[in-house]
């Protein structure tokens, strides 16, 4: 028999949950406001004492309601909130599976797809995603086996709202540990949005990307040119990823390709540069728009690229002298229409000729010895000083090291390769590092 104690708190139950059956919106909305106040933070037993051992009942009237009312967006946000407070309470697994049972994985990953609902209400959502794959294997399955992948990649796409974006991250980077059925599914689908129009959206998928790669363990073929073609935004900060992420796939069967990739971004097509020129023949107007053409911006950060990657191994950089990189680079030198090329191209060939006594040889001979002796006094600021013949002579060039690199051998000690030059190829690498950090800021 229950205590008169008891009997009241079981009487104050049924009259609140009376309360909300019979509330209208707005009062629906108090209700809401008050529990979400009151009870934030608190575990499953706790919970249970302030409803009386029936916070169920209440749970399952916020998911009835959540199911019939959120295409309307009708107190959306605070609903979400309210289920949140019991599927992240401590010992709330009960909770959970009585969200799951009725379809609440689904009704989440519907709520990311709706373009009128209101962006907080979608991020209230993804939060509660988060919460369901913290919570274990089984979990994070069931929101991959519910096409949950798709609509969430699809969303950080989309989204116009960058805390937004930085949660869908976090829960996507969720998805990918301790998930070995479908992390493969994770990783294509951060491919898949490589190419979208949202530089945050390729920030976080490059930065997510690396995790996932070193989970994986194996390549997907597609990575290479949805990287390569990443090169080619105006946003620095996602250069960087891009960058971080290409110095990562050198150690996978991809390198080759990559590295290949790389060195001829450096000579643009003759197809990219026809339409160019015919463009600007056209439209006087286009001369001004020149520097921001991806295929400018993909050399210019190719060439960046290429430096950090032989800076940091030198194996890599005796690989890039085969695929004749300093012949590319040479040309980027000579493209008067992008400076940043220009500046980015020379720096990098000047650690080429720093680091390989052969190279420099080369190049004097490529440059003749005015144009070299001005290269060695200031390789960052040589666009300045260049004329059209001489840019002319470096797009033209056909320096070709890679014959006398098998006749004489491409290993090379370290005393030869460095020699000298400690000093320089210091204050190179601590440029780049420095550009580097600002293009993450």
């Amino acid at each position: 028999m229950t205590s008169i104690k008891e009997q009241a708190a079981i009487s104050r139950l049924l009259s609140f949950l009376q309360e909300w059956d019979n509330a209208g919106k707005v009062t629906r909305s108090h209700i809401l406001d008050k529990f979400i106040e009151t009870n934030q933070g608190k575990t499953a037993p706790e919970l249970e004492q302030e409803f009386s051992q029936g916070a169920s009942l209440f749970l399952v009237r916020l998911t009835t309601s959540l199911r019939i009312t959120y295409v309307t967006d009708s107190c959306l946000e605070k609903l979400l909130r309210s289920i949140g407070i019991f599927l992240s309470a401590v010992s709330s697994n009960r909770y959970l599976i009585e969200f799951l049972e009725v379809g609440g994985v689904l009704t989440l990953l519907e709520i990311l797809g709706l373009e009128k609902i209101k962006e907080e209400a979608k991020k209230e959502s993804v939060k509660l995603l988060q919460v369901i794959a913290n919570s274990g294997r089984t979990y994070k399955e069931l929101i991959c086996e519910s096409y949950g992948v798709r609509s969430i990649a699809e969303f950080l796409a989309k989204s116009k709202s960058e805390e937004t974006q930085e949660e869908v991250q976090v829960l996507l980077d969720s998805l990918v540990h301790g998930n070995p059925k479908y992390q493969n599914q994770v990783y294509k689908g951060l491919i898949a949005l490589l190419p979208c129009e949202s530089p945050k959206a390729q920030q976080l998928s490059l930065q997510t990307l690396r995790t996932a790669q070193s989970i994986v363990g194996t390549t997907h073929p597609s990575i290479v040119d949805c990287v390569l073609k990443v090169l080619g935004t105006m946003h620095l900060e996602v250069q960087y990823e891009a960058i971080e992420l290409i110095k990562d796939l050198v150690g996978y069967d991809v390198r080759q390709a990559l590295l290949k990739g790389l060195v001829a971004l450096l000579i643009p097509s003759v197809k990219e540069t026809s339409k160019l020129q015919a463009k600007i023949l056209s439209d006087p107007s286009v001369l001004q728009l020149t520097p921001s053409l991806p295929m400018f911006l993909q050399q210019a950060a190719a060439a960046k690229a290429i430096g950090v990657l032989a800076r940091n191994d030198m194996s890599i950089a005796e690989e890039l002298l085969y695929l004749r990189v300093v012949r590319g680079l040479m040309a980027a030198m000579g493209n008067m229409d992008h400076s940043n090329s220009q500046r980015l191209a020379s720096l990098t060939l000047e650690c080429f000729v720093q680091m390989f006594p052969l190279v420099a040889e080369y190049v004097r001979k490529g440059m003749g010895e005015e144009l070299y002796q001005l290269f060695l006094s200031n390789a960052e600021d040589l666009y300045m000083k260049l004329d059209s013949i001489q840019a002319d002579i470096l797009a033209a060039n056909k320096v070709n090291v890679t014959k006398a690199l098998r006749l004489h051998g491409s290993s090379y000690s370290m005393d030869t390769l460095y020699g000298s030059h400690d000093s320089a190829q210091m204050a190179y690498l601590t440029h780049f590092e420095k550009e580097d950090v600002e293009s993450k800021e």
